[in-house]
Parts: C-alpha cells; sequence; structure tokens
C-alpha cells in the first residue's frame, strides 16, 4: 500500500539585505530542512529589502524564490514574505541564521492546540566564534534555559506563526526598524492567542564580531523600546525572556549626571563612583550563571554587560528625547 503523500503547509521568509557574509549558509540549511523526507516545507521565499550586494543573486543561483522589497525594514521584508505566502504556516527564519535540519519539525507538533498561534526555538553557535560572540550567545542560553514552555515574548530568528493571526493582527508594525518582532508577540498575547518556546529547535546563529557593531545595536534597541513600552504599557516591567531588573538597569547610569556633580556639592567621592560599582554588582548573577554553563572565561560579561548598559541607555535617552520632539518612531514622522 502507497504511503500517504506528505502534507506541505508552511513557507520560510527570509528577510535579508546585505547578507553575502552568511546567506549562503543560511539558504543551504534551508534547502536541507526541505529536502528532508516528510518535510512539510512547501516553499523558500527569500525577501531581498533592498540590497546592494549579491544577496538576490545567492537565493536565484540556488532556485530559491526572491521577493523584492523596497528597504522599509525587516518588519515590511517580512509582511511582504508572508503575505506572499499561501500556506497556513509561516516559518520566518533570520538571514544570519542557520537553520538545523530538524528545526522547523521540532517546532510543528505545538500546532496541534488550536489557541497556539506562534511557536520559536533558540539559538545555537559555531565552535570557532569569538569571545565576544560566545558572551553575547551564552547569556541568551541563560535566559532561554530559564524561559517556560509557555510564553509571552518570541524573537524572529525562528518562529512560526499561523498565517491566519497574522491576516488577523496585519502583520509586523513596520514602523518599528527594531522590536517588532517583540511588538508583535505582545499584540499576539493582547489578542488572547497562545505563544510556545521550543528549546529543541536550533538555528546557529552569527552574532556581532566587533565590539562597536554589537553596542550600536543595543543603543538602537535601548531607543525603540522607549517607543516599544509606551504603546504596550504594563510590558515594560518583564517578559518571558527578561527580568524586570533588566529594564531598570538602563536607568541607572543617569544616576551619574548628579553623581559626578558631588565633590562641588561637598558629598563623599564614593558617591560618583557608587552607579558604577552597582552597575558591576548587577552583572554578576548572569556572569555566574554564564560561568557555570561555559566555563570561567564568561566572567568576561561583567564589564560587557557594564559598557553595555551605558549603551542602552543612551538609547534610552535618545528615544525619551524623540517622544519630546514629537517623533512618535526614531528617525520617522509622527
Amino acid at each position: 500500500m502507497m504511503a500517504p503523500s506528505t502534507i506541505r503547509d508552511v513557507t520560510m521568509v527570509i528577510p535579508a539585505r546585505d547578507a553575502m557574509r552568511t546567506i549562503g549558509m543560511c539558504l543551504d540549511a534551508a534547502l536541507v530542512v526541505r529536502d528532508r523526507p516528510g518535510s512539510r516545507l512547501d516553499r523558500i521565499v527569500l525577501v531581498d529589502d533592498g540590497s546592494r550586494d549579491g544577496t538576490a543573486q545567492a537565493a536565484t543561483s540556488r532556485g530559491i524564490e526572491v521577493a523584492s522589497g523596497q528597504g522599509g525594514g525587516p518588519a515590511a521584508a517580512r509582511n511582504l514574505g508572508w503575505r506572499v505566502a499561501s500556506t497556513d504556516l509561516v516559518w520566518f527564519v533570520d538571514a544570519d541564521c542557520v537553520a538545523a535540519p530538524d528545526a522547523l519539525e521540532r517546532l510543528l507538533p505545538a500546532f496541534d492546540d488550536g489557541a497556539v498561534a506562534g511557536v520559536g526555538g533558540t539559538y545555537g553557535i559555531a565552535p570557532d566564534a569569538t569571545l565576544l560572540e560566545r558572551l553575547i550567545h551564552e547569556e541568551i542560553m541563560v535566559r532561554h534555559a530559564r524561559m517556560p514552555a509557555e510564553v509571552d515574548f518570541l524573537a524572529t530568528f525562528d518562529v512560526v506563526y499561523r498565517r491566519t493571526v497574522l491576516e488577523g493582527l496585519k502583520g509586523f508594525d513596520e514602523r518599528y526598524l527594531k522590536a517588532q518582532d517583540a511588538e508583535f508577540a505582545f499584540r499576539v498575547i493582547e489578542a488572547g492567542h497562545r505563544l510556545r518556546f521550543v528549546r529543541s529547535s536550533v538555528v546557529q546563529h552569527f552574532h556581532a564580531d566587533r565590539l562597536s557593531r554589537y553596542l550600536k545595536v543595543q543603543c538602537a534597541q535601548g531607543r525603540w523600546r522607549v517607543a516599544l513600552h509606551l504603546e504596550h504599557r504594563g510590558r515594560g516591567r518583564r517578559n518571558s525572556y527578561s527580568s524586570a531588573l533588566d529594564h531598570l538597569q538602563p536607568f541607572v547610569p543617569m544616576a551619574m549626571v548628579p553623581a559626578l556633580a558631588a565633590p562641588w556639592l561637598g558629598t563623599p567621592w564614593w558617591v560618583a563612583v557608587l552607579p558604577v560599582v552597582v552597575l558591576f554588582l548587577l552583572q554578576l548573577p548572569m556572569a555566574a550563571a554564564m560561568c557555570s554553563l561555559a566555563g570561567p572565561s564568561m566572567i568576561a560579561f561583567v564589564p560587557l554587560g557594564v559598557v553595555r548598559t551605558f549603551a542602552r541607555c543612551l538609547g534610552l535617552c535618545l528615544g525619551v528625547c524623540d517622544r519630546l520632539l514629537g517623533r512618535s518612531m526614531p528617525g520617522r514622522a509622527s
């Protein structure tokens, strides 16, 4: 008796802009997933968001479908991708991620529950990663290890959403150039749907390999999260990924402004350095967890965490200035 044909009800969407460094590995991995026996992956769509390099050609040379965006950012690219899709489920994977062969099939069983709108996975890392990349990765691993199966936040590096939910909520908010994945997840939860997290679904991720690049992204994240938490009040305190303490840390450097004036005010000298000491102490619990997971070299997270907090504080200040100047979105018209 002939076996029943495989149901292919998933479209993979890869938003990309100038991604030649990693896109070849990303697409090759996607083809492996599609060609696995019993795979439910029907289509792979690369959304080229105005690339100036060979990103689109890397897809066409592999026979992968390309949808051309207009440089509107990752939210706009993802929206174009899911609207092109004709399947019930849409799998978003970032262009700097390499999916494990079983990454998709690990996510799909959660959709047996009709109330589940989205399911996401976790990261892997290359064995030759730099110390900075390992620090970034291992912090995420600690946070993912603490996340429950039922969550209120999913990132878009490895996530499947029901197309009906994407349609009903009108997709990702294209005003957001950062944090659009958190913003959409918040709306999914607020609409009464459920989100699941599956640690066994893994995509290898290429993290920032230069400190300047990493801090620039962290500053931008801090800036955009002002808009995010003002538009979704009450969700700035904590979520499945981060704690209230994480959200409070960027405010600590602000205490340095009056602290620096301490010598002229006749207050003790240690008041001026107290905020920095506090920041160092706040990094210790995460650093300890990372050391237990990946070895003593992870103690380097302490100074990295302090510097990152200053970058996020700068972003926070810029986000507040945006609001004071009447810009509802950083760098965009209200």
